[in-house]
């Protein structure tokens, strides 16, 4: 049978040693692979899926649409991008702004920078991002990522781009003794960026509120801290919600624990907007930055912006958040995953850490040494022992996601209860066959 490698470029791998079972279908948070077997997916694929696979209103809804209307340009209106937007205004708090729609996060964060230079008259404002982030693949999402895949194939600065250590409490950049500490001397690097470069020459920082590839959950205080000292300083603060909206950190959006007063001035989205049905992404301007655009021309579009398909998958997605009460769902389910995660962690001590714990996300960090907390391999290298625990798991019929020495659990927000005892149940075997020093030295 024909490879797929042998007619596609894959992204992000060797493509050479691209080798990968074909999905032929799936439901709830189940894949189902050509061979016939079925895969439980614990990271929601690219934590996207947040629906799980096939969520029979979201297929419907983009059936019914295609019937009806499958594509008008943003020229023109259209009823399933009117009531999406609408609706994503509604459990945003964005009351009285408006939403640009993109085809994904990347250029949702794109665009989020263009609308924030336009908005504060600063058309080559500076953007202040941090260390160790991801934003996109495209050239300007790649300046603004500090990621070890994409860092090396841009400049930065040359794109109006500076960067700031990142809140990863865990391995402080300051030291600090506390999370909390850590928090606050990252919101200050922040402020210590913008009064650098001066605060009338920056038009924005834009900052992941939570979940993200790069395994990093701020300390509580962080975001806090971030808001006032962006606020003080008159300068755009954007939300990058597109791996932590639509309930995985337990709320509609991750910033949304910290209270209305914390509400960034933009948002970007993706992934869980459509439960990955469709390709969407969007831009949500608060009304006061909308009010500074309002008569002035934007400079910017797709030919796809909202593209109806993917807005009615939007809206049925949204009307499966609310009518199955899964926002909370993700926040009791999340709950019960971390404190399973912790006694793994006191059984296991090659868990380093534990992180996330607010929603169906959460980050087991490995290491060979819990006092010097030296990971089991250098950043972003994939040890030969987590290779092989990850392709028993696969084995054994549940997929994990993984990144250097951090394992990601993200499960659908629809996966059962039994379904995810079952996969921390194989977690907790797998990492005692694949480090089994580890449960001496924890004992």
């Amino acid at each position: 049978m024909p490879n797929e490698r042998d007619f596609v470029l894959h992204s992000w791998c060797v493509p050479g040693d691209w080798n990968a079972p074909t999905v032929v279908g799936g439901r709830g948070a189940k894949l189902l692979l050509e061979d016939g077997r079925e895969l439980l997916d614990m990271s929601s694929l690219v934590e996207c899926s947040n629906l799980g696979h096939q969520h029979p209103k979201v297929v419907a809804a983009i059936k019914a649409q295609a019937d009806k209307l499958a594509f008008v340009t943003a020229a023109w209106g259209a009823e399933s991008r009117r009531v999406l937007a609408e609706r994503l205004l509604e459990v945003s708090g964005f009351e009285g702004g408006r939403v640009f729609f993109t085809l994904g996060g990347g250029d949702a964060n794109e665009n989020a920078v263009r609308i924030a230079r336009h908005a504060s008259k600063k058309s080559r404002g500076i953007i202040v991002t941090r260390d160790r982030s991801y934003h996109g693949a495209t050239y300007m999402p790649m300046a603004l990522s500090g990621d070890s895949r994409t860092a090396h194939q841009v400049d930065a600065e040359a794109w109006g781009v500076r960067h700031v250590p990142p809140p990863y409490a865990y391995r402080c950049p300051w030291g600090t003794s506390t999370p909390e500490d850590c928090g606050r001397r990252a919101a200050g690097a922040v402020a210590e960026a913008i009064d650098r470069e001066d605060a009338a020459r920056v038009a924005a920082v834009l900052m992941e509120v939570d979940a993200g590839s790069n395994g990093i959950v701020p300390p509580d205080n962080f975001w806090p801290e971030l808001r006032r000292v962006t606020r003080e300083r008159g300068v755009f603060l954007i939300a990058d919600e597109v791996m932590s909206g639509f309930g995985r950190c337990g709320d509609w959006f991750a910033w949304q624990r910290y209270g209305a007063e914390n509400r960034p001035d933009l948002m970007t989205m993706a992934k869980g907007l459509t439960g990955a049905a469709a390709p969407l992404g969007a831009v949500l301007l608060s009304a006061d930055v909308y009010a500074t655009i309002e008569r002035e021309m934007f400079y910017g579009g797709l030919t796809y912006c909202g593209h109806p398909l993917s807005c009615a998958a939007g809206v049925a997605a949204i009307d499966a958040y609310r009518d199955e009460k899964l926002i909370e769902r993700s926040r009791r389910l999340g709950a019960g995953m971390f404190s399973e995660l912790q006694k793994l962690a006191a059984r296991h001590a090659v868990i380093g850490d534990v992180r996330g714990g607010k929603g169906l996300f959460a980050v087991v960090e490995l290491v060979s040494d819990r006092a010097t907390k030296s990971p089991i391999a250098p950043w972003p290298v994939q040890s030969e022992a987590m290779k092989a625990l990850l392709a028993a798991a696969r084995e054994a019929g549940v997929s994990f996601g993984s990144r250097g020495n951090l394992l990601i659990l993200a499960p659908p927000l629809v996966i059962a209860e039994s379904e995810l005892a079952s996969a921390l149940g194989l977690l907790d075997r797998l990492l005692a066959r694949f480090f089994p020093a580890s449960l001496e030295r924890a004992s």
